[in-house]
């Protein structure tokens, strides 16, 4: 039981969409965090530590309150003030979800303070609508490997948990505007274009669920939707693909709409290839990554986690 009067935690894990052909339908969650700890308050007030949210408003402008507020005002409810201190190790721009992550943190504050009862379909719902796709926002909410389909006004999901695999991210310092690289995609497709696409994605979700790293692999690279024409954006692909796939690694694949690149590889094999990753690649962010299967959380300060 949550202390509405007290402070409190929100937590939510960094996620990472579409895996090569899961594109705007896949994610993943990982263990990188955006976390909130909120108490009521007289005013808005958004502070952080985190070099990456120091510029951003530290008012009812922040994104997250305004997240929180639209959200309880769609119920008819007018929130209480809170004062937030905000901490991210979710790099921003990179690919990793980090606006998703924030989308689902202003949910939770909303149905926190604004006692709204949301069920976990309904947090889904109103964060797809926000996001305009179900697999980061739906990794974040549910953990784990998530597949989801966004159609008429309805989203429908499914969290697996567990998986057997682990991953290297490859983070450079430049960012990449996923408005800026859904502007270099195609805009239709050919009816064989997309039976082509659609089973390779369906055969990386059986691949992935069965183990079968080398199938899961091959898939990744014959992604149709998004990969071929993002590449041309990150100059550094290849390299690591190369690099990393002679290293261990069964796949490797754009998280999201880049620049970070995701080495997959089975778990216990991560440890190695990230030493690899870090000597070859010295001006990049090499992260070690597990999967997060607990997705969202909301607990009091002195609660243990």
């Amino acid at each position: 039981m949550i202390d509405n009067d007290g402070k409190f935690v929100i937590k939510i894990p960094a996620s990472s969409a579409n895996l090569g052909p899961g594109f705007d339908s896949m994610g993943v969650a990982l263990d990188l965090y955006l976390e909130l700890e909120v108490e009521k308050s007289d005013e808005w007030k958004c502070l952080s530590s985190s070099a990456d949210l120091k510029d951003l408003p530290q008012d009812e402008n922040h994104f997250i309150c305004q997240i929180a507020i639209q959200t309880a005002a769609k119920y008819g409810k007018v929130l209480t003030p809170c004062k937030i201190n905000a901490t991210s190790d979710i790099p921003l721009a990179r690919g990793l979800g980090s606006s998703a992550s924030a989308i689902i943190a202003g949910i939770e504050l909303a149905d926190h303070i604004g006692e709204l009862a949301l069920t976990k379909e309904e947090k889904l719902l109103l964060a797809t609508e926000i996001e305009g796709h179900p697999d980061n926002v739906g990794a974040s909410l549910y953990g784990g490997l998530v597949i989801g389909s966004y159609q008429q006004g309805e989203v429908n999901i499914l969290s697996f948990t567990n998986s057997k695999f682990e991953v290297v991210a490859v983070i450079p310092q430049e960012s990449l505007l996923t408005k800026d690289s859904r502007g270099v995609l195609p805009t239709d497709f050919s009816y064989p274009e997309a039976i082509q696409a659609s089973s390779t994605a369906n055969l990386l979700v059986a691949a992935l669920l069965s183990q079968e790293w080398e199938m899961a692999g091959k898939m990744m690279e014959r992604d149709l939707f998004h990969q071929p024409y993002r590449k041309k954006l990150i100059p550094f692909y290849e390299d690591i693909e190369n690099f990393s796939k002679a290293r261990g690694a069964f796949g490797v694949a754009l998280s999201g709409a880049g620049p970070t690149v995701l080495c997959f590889c089975e778990k216990g094999k991560g440890k190695a290839l990230e030493h690899e990753l870090e000597t070859a690649f010295p001006e990049m962010t090499i992260k070690l990554l597990n999967i997060d299967d607990s997705g969202s959380t909301v607990y009091n300060l002195n609660t243990c986690k």
